[in-house]
């Protein structure tokens, strides 16, 4: 039986290159040949999915100038304390100082249906059928906040077709119980479990513990670092019928012990063979899997 064609996925859009989770990363990793791209997403106080990393702005936005009195106790400026129509004000920034100028340009923090449309668009006249990968963050707070993210979610990719058997998707989330929840709610999407290395998913480390993961997943993703630990975790996925998208490979911050970044891709991709990446550089990858 032929495997599936390995993958390449946007993590956070083309972020190497652009500010991540803008519209413009999005628009550019879809041109570099990314199979799949990534919005993580927060809600705002009315509800509405935006394309973000963090539950809070000041990160990657100029919030802090345009509303300096809006931060909690904690000195943070949460997005579900925003309506969209606020999140609309802001500028969004590059996280990193070595890659896009800060200030340089204009960047909005875009809504999930407006990242939608737009890999929607691009396919419909590229003839592409490029994927979405949604993560939601910090599910669990987001419900204490009142405002459950999975029901969010699901109303939305109703709305846009990603329900469909076919549909082009992967949806992943850090939260088990956040996995689990959107099977409750009867969801037949492709979920993948990503792990961090922190001690709340060491017991998961084994191959009794990769297969319990079957039990509400369809992939792992791993940090990167734990397969060069674990190679034998691939397999073990692979047994339980689990897919293997470790991230996250950037060509900027390439370990010391791998000569490239080609080389480091080489290693996962083709001695590990896993079936993708997330990574910063998804022309990089497409490269390595076009040669």
């Amino acid at each position: 039986m032929t495997s599936p064609p390995k993958i390449v996925i946007a993590h956070r859009g083309a972020s190497g290159y652009l500010p991540e989770h803008t519209l413009p990363a999005y628009a550019l990793a879809h041109g570099m040949g990314a199979d799949f791209i990534e919005p993580d997403l927060v809600l705002t106080k009315d509800g509405h999915l935006i394309c973000l990393h963090d539950i809070y702005l000041q990160a990657t936005t100029n919030v802090e100038q345009l509303f300096p009195e809006r931060a909690r106790d904690d000195g943070r400026w949460y997005a579900a304390d925003f309506t969209l129509e606020e999140t609309r004000r802001l500028q969004a920034e590059e996280r990193l100082g070595s890659r896009f100028p800060k200030g340089a340009s204009r960047f909005a923090v875009p809504a999930f249906t407006e990242m939608i449309e737009l890999v929607q668009g691009l396919n419909e006249r590229t003839g592409r059928n490029v994927g979405i990968y949604p993560e939601l963050k910090a599910p669990a707070w987001h419900r204490e906040e009142g405002l459950p993210m999975e029901e969010a979610l699901l109303e939305v990719l109703r709305r846009y077709g990603y329900l469909d058997e076919e549909a082009p998707i992967f949806v992943q989330s850090f939260e088990e119980g956040s996995l689990r929840r959107l099977r409750d709610l009867g969801s037949g999407l492709r979920q993948v479990f990503l792990m961090a290395e922190v001690d709340q998913y060491r017991h998961f480390l084994s191959s009794e513990g990769i297969a319990g993961i079957a039990e509400f997943a369809d992939g792992i993703g791993p940090a990167k670092t734990m397969l060069e630990r674990q190679p034998e975790l691939v397999d073990w996925a692979h047994d339980a019928g689990l897919t293997v998208h470790p991230y996250t490979f950037r060509a900027d911050q390439v370990p010391g012990r791998y000569d490239s970044h080609e080389a480091e891709l080489d290693r996962f991709l083709f001695d590990l063979g896993v079936d993708g990446v997330f990574t910063d550089f998804p022309d990089r990858a497409r490269a390595v899997l076009d040669r």
